[in-house]
């Protein structure tokens, strides 16, 4: 599999009008701040993106302009999962007509543990085209048994690799033990990503690496050449900052991405995010100086 599927990948924010309509403008100029930043790929649509919260039509009017921008110049992964199959499956369709180099899907939303028709749900979308294929797991969530699970996993055409957004680093190792170099994981945990490189992943898709993903990339690639103190320092830091954020993580990174980048994500479309408190501009420039003066 082709090393363009590794190193550290934004989950990118789809920035939203008032009205929850995907905000085109705005997304061009995420894409070409990224782009910009030397980040390894882009990972559109996922849980970051809201992508199962637009229509079919959004969906891919969203694709259609981070493929317009991106014009060959990083890898793009799209996230097809939806309330359907046959929807993800079209979704799918649209991306390699598109030109994206990947899909990605999570599991059937209907059948939570179902190992059998997770695997039929990842064979449908996976067949659609011949694009590798990126099963977006979140924890051992449908898998069961996970080395029956790679075990078939492997059996369906085009699979390449995972997004594993798990906390459970044990969960990781699992499957590279059993899967090896046929699977390149993503961890998508990004309170984690230098732990997880020890357990076979290649790469890491995140949240937060829309707002910090230069000095994440750096960190990790430090990391993996032997500078365990840097990345020690670091990832204690960076996991203060989850921690204190989390609670009202959406209404952070707006602001965050407002005062740094001067770019404006929107609300997050109802009910996601709504009870979230909003934040003083000094207490996040305080949050952004902190990091700024740690990864200088």
């Amino acid at each position: 599999m082709s090393d363009k599927f590794s190193g550290l990948w934004p989950a990118m924010f789809t920035p939203v009008d008032d009205e929850g309509n995907p905000a085109l403008n705005e997304l061009a100029k995420l894409v070409e701040l990224l782009i910009g930043q030397g980040l390894d790929g882009l990972y559109i649509l996922g849980s970051t993106g809201q992508g199962v919260l637009f229509t079919e039509a959004q969906r891919k009017l969203v694709t259609e302009q981070v493929m317009q921008v991106t014009a060959g110049r990083v890898p793009v992964m799209v996230q097809v999962g939806s309330m359907t199959t046959d929807e993800s499956v079209r979704l799918a369709k649209h991306a390699a007509a598109k030109g994206a180099d990947a899909v990605s899907s999570v599991g059937p939303i209907y059948f939570t543990g179902n190992t059998t028709a997770a695997l039929a749900h990842y064979r449908q979308i996976a067949t659609a085209t011949d694009l590798p294929f990126f099963p977006y797991q979140l924890g051992s969530n449908t898998m069961g048994d996970i080395g029956n699970f790679v075990t078939r996993l492997l059996d369906i055409p085009n699979v390449a690799g995972m997004k594993l957004t798990t906390g459970q680093l044990m969960e990781i190792s699992t499957i590279h033990l059993h899967a090896g170099e046929r699977l390149r994981l993503f961890s998508g945990a990004d309170e984690l990503f230098c732990q997880a490189s020890l357990c076979g992943t290649v790469g890491a898709i995140g949240s937060f690496y829309n707002l910090w993903g230069e000095a994440c990339k750096r960190v990790l690639e430090a990391f993996q050449q032997g500078d365990y103190q840097q990345a020690k320092e670091f990832m204690l830091e960076f996991q203060r900052i989850i921690l204190f954020v989390l609670p009202n993580i959406w209404t952070f990174l707006r602001k965050a991405m407002q005062l740094k980048y001067g770019i404006d994500i929107g609300r997050t479309k109802a009910p996601l995010g709504t009870m979230q408190q909003e934040w003083e501009d000094a207490e996040v420039r305080s949050i952004l100086d902190r990091m700024e003066t740690f990864v200088a």
